[in-house]
């Protein structure tokens, strides 16, 4: 019954209108632990955000996948509980509990009801504090991650993933999978997983929002009660990386009728004062879907491709602007050939007025969008700080984009996009490509 009510008020939530404008305020804990707040008591409801950063990248030198790993027994068990005991407790709270990592960062993510909220609370701090890691539980998710790597092998985006990866930013963390390798997972054990969970989950890299039903002063309780026996400190964060990208194509053998191709070059991290004129010049170039030019030009002219699209990609430690196709080995060369052309073009010739304003329309108009529920908001606020960004972004951001002239997109695009630095990596059996 309870999470029939759980489901009921994320409908009715989800049915609100967008509101005009997001009120934040930073909530700083008698402990210390500071978060962002958006209040909002229409519904008995709360979303708690939290990242650490660092993320896989902060695996051990030779222990690659053991964050990951680490990460996936968080709900495995804590204290007296076994892993269908936390899942069943949780059930019994209808609270919702989810654990992530990416390169960069290791997610949690809460959704509580305000009569639970204390007890959920509670349960939670026991998965982040004082996790189990039972060998039986650590065997078992040990194998579906061996699985997963196993299947990746076989399966040609993972592996001009990989290969692409490698390429560019080579010894780095960022130059493999944060999954690990079958070798290095296999050897992984319970004193990997303590390790692991020392290295990332601590308070100074920690960034934490709230949005829901929920009052500054408790919400100052509900992180001190958290997170306040959390490690003071974790390890250091990796140097950063160094984009060891050249010009060209490589190819990996792969026995099946079409190639999937990745592409990249430099990019620009999202605090360059560019990054708005980037964004926009993407939007155009690969990022909007069907109005792009590099859909019109390789799909719908053409007809070399089902989808194809760019994208810029900043990391915390290194950044790059890529794009990905999939296309017949007959055709692919020419798909790359015009995809070279588009990225010279766009370089030498910047963006239309007409492209600009749809541009504009579209990211102004589809932004509003994402605010659709508490936990999205809370998963953007966290994200923002991730970022560097002040509390009143989101209520600036329309703005910035607007804000980008057709001398912005021209400067950026001359500046960064190279035709000849583009690295494709191809994993197929491509005709005619040298």
């Amino acid at each position: 019954m309870i999470r029939l009510v759980v489901g009921a008020l994320l409908v009715v939530w989800l049915a609100l209108p967008a509101r005009a404008g997001v009120e934040i305020t930073e909530v700083t804990s008698p402990g210390g632990i500071t978060a962002w707040l958006v209040e909002n008591h229409e519904l008995p409801f709360t979303a708690l955000e939290i990242g650490f950063r660092g993320g896989a990248s902060l695996d051990a030198p030779g222990k690659r996948g053991a964050i990951n790993l680490m990460t996936a027994l968080l709900e495995e068990g804590t204290g007296e509980m076994d892993a269908q005991g936390f899942a069943e407790a949780a059930e019994a709270l209808a609270a919702q509990f989810s654990f992530s990592v990416s390169d960069d960062t290791l997610s949690v993510s809460a959704r509580m009801l305000t009569e639970n909220r204390d007890q959920a609370v509670a349960l939670l701090r026991q998965a982040l504090v004082a996790p189990r890691f039972d060998q039986a539980a650590l065997e078992r998710v040990r194998g579906q991650v061996l699985s997963n790597i196993a299947a990746n092998e076989r399966e040609p985006n993972a592996i001009a993933g990989r290969n692409f990866r490698a390429l560019a930013w080579g010894e780095h963390p960022y130059g493999s999978s944060s999954d690990g390798t079958a070798d290095s997972v296999a050897a992984l054990t319970r004193a990997d997983m303590v390790e692991a969970k020392a290295r990332v989950m601590a308070r100074d890299r920690l960034y934490v929002a709230a949005v829901g039903d929920i009052t500054a002063a408790d919400l100052g309780a509900v992180l001190d009660d958290l997170l306040g026996d959390l490690p003071a400190t974790g390890a250091a964060l990796p140097p950063r990386a160094t984009l060891g990208l050249t010009g060209g194509v490589t190819v990996v053998d792969f026995d099946s009728p079409q190639s999937v191709v990745l592409w990249g070059q430099r990019g620009l991290p999202m605090n360059d004062p560019d990054f708005f004129a980037a964004f926009v010049a993407n939007h155009i170039l690969g990022g909007g879907g069907f109005s792009s030019r590099l859909m019109e030009e390789v799909r719908e002219k053409r007809g070399l491709t089902y989808g194809v699209a760019s994208y810029i990609a900043p990391k915390d430690l290194g950044e790059t602007w890529q794009g990905s196709v999939a296309s017949s080995n007959d055709k692919v060369a020419e798909a790359i050939s015009v995809i070279r052309t588009e990225w010279a073009r766009m370089a030498a010739d910047g963006v239309t007025d007409s492209e600009l304003a749809a541009a504009k329309t579209y990211l102004t108009g589809a932004y509003p969008l994402r605010f659709d529920g508490n936990g999205p908001i809370a998963n953007i606020l966290v994200g923002m700080q991730l970022n560097g960004f002040p509390r009143d972004y989101v209520n600036t951001r329309n703005a910035r984009i607007e804000a980008v002239t057709r001398e912005d997109v021209a400067r950026v695009v001359a500046r960064l996009l190279d035709a000849e630095a583009l690295r494709f990596v191809v994993v197929g059996r491509p005709i005619g490509l040298n």
